[in-house]
């Protein structure tokens, strides 16, 4: 998994710290004498899967470079409850300034990557991958992503520039399949991935024969997107969505579509518990 580069997180960790300094900076911590020292470790309190590592200690070292944040996992290890994430020493009134936001990126992001494993754990076996959307939040999507990657899913798209996704209001708009298909073949370049939403066989039918590299299978019944499997005979990389939850993901995997993508990653993800306690 490659870290994201701080071009990237210095923006996102940056404009979190502002939103929080407001206009009069931390007054409570500013309370603090100059020279007390404060040293916490970063602990899960319930079982999980560890993210945001890199944004925590950016915030901590965007606050004051005199903290030191040590990371003692990476992003993907497995929690047991008490596990230390990371140590911090400092100054108190840096280290307590900048404790909400590195807390608030570890249990948002460790809690997608929580929920991501569950469900990459709940189709092993199937040969089907989990990926997220991009049912991000704004701002956060890069962190986010990096949060499904830690937990064992597959991004999906970035952003619109991505791939070309031929969803149901674009095929309405072009007038159908195939002259949607066709201009997304005629414009786009030859290094971009086709996809087409389709939510139907009969739609299935009419997107395999224009040669799309993947079909999104909307909300298909499990009986459907197996017969989707088997007429599509590899022609192009199924992907599944709509109805999935860690109830029903494992036998949308076993109709054998190739990838399941699952909003609620991102969007509904609970924070996993995550402390920060005096040494």
């Amino acid at each position: 998994m490659t870290a994201l580069p701080r071009i990237i997180l210095e923006p996102i960790v940056r404009a979190a710290l502002v939103e929080d300094f407001g206009l009069a900076g931390d007054v409570t911590a500013g309370l603090l004498s100059p020279s007390a020292r404060f040293s916490g470790r970063f602990a899960a309190r319930s079982a999980g899967v560890a993210a945001g590592l890199d944004c925590a200690a950016l915030a901590c070292a965007l606050v004051d470079p005199a903290i030191v944040f040590t990371a003692h996992v990476a992003d993907g290890a497995a929690l047991a409850p008490g596990a230390a994430l990371a140590t911090v020493e400092g100054p108190a009134a840096s280290v307590l300034a900048a404790e909400r936001t590195a807390l608030n990126f570890l249990t948002h992001l460790s809690g997608i990557a929580t929920l991501t494993r569950a469900f990459v754990d709940a189709v092993e076996g199937t040969g089907a991958r989990i990926a997220a959307t991009r049912k991000t939040l704004p701002g956060l999507r890069a962190v986010q992503k990096a949060a499904v990657t830690a937990g064992g899913g597959w991004p999906h798209r970035y952003g619109l520039g991505d791939a070309v996704l031929v969803k149901d209001n674009h095929i309405a708009a072009a007038g159908g399949i195939e002259p949607a298909l066709a201009m997304a073949r005629a414009h786009a370049g030859h290094m971009a991935v086709i996809e087409v939403e389709v939510d139907g066989l009969d739609q299935l039918e009419a997107a395999l024969a224009c040669g799309p590299d993947v079909v999104l299978l909307d909300n298909f019944s499990l009986a459907d997107l197996a017969e989707a499997v088997a007429r599509a005979k590899g022609r192009a990389v199924l992907e599944a969505s709509g109805g999935v939850s860690l109830a029903t993901v494992r036998a949308i995997a076993q109709t054998g579509v190739d990838v399941i993508s699952v909003g609620a990653l991102t969007h509904s993800a609970p924070a996993l518990d995550i402390g920060l306690d005096a040494m």
